[in-house]
């Protein structure tokens, strides 16, 4: 055998290993459907300040007439 035939077969090799492991994942790496990537709290504290600042801007809006 020539070295890029060697080269080559190996190659192959190592792309057939990698199908027939396909779809093979662990139930421990799966993501699971109930879990929130940020927690409660920071998600609360978050709508706080958008809601908090947009009232505080719509009130700021108001007191000073309108569109000045």
């Amino acid at each position: 055998m020539t070295t890029s035939r060697r080269l080559a077969d190996r190659k192959v090799e190592r792309f057939e290993k990698n199908i027939t492991k396909r779809g093979a994942v662990p139930e421990t790496t799966a993501k699971k459907g109930n879990q929130y990537p940020v927690g409660p709290i920071l998600l609360g504290f978050f709508v706080f300040v958008v809601i908090g600042s947009s009232l505080f801007q719509i009130i700021r809006t108001a007191t000073s007439g309108g569109m000045a």
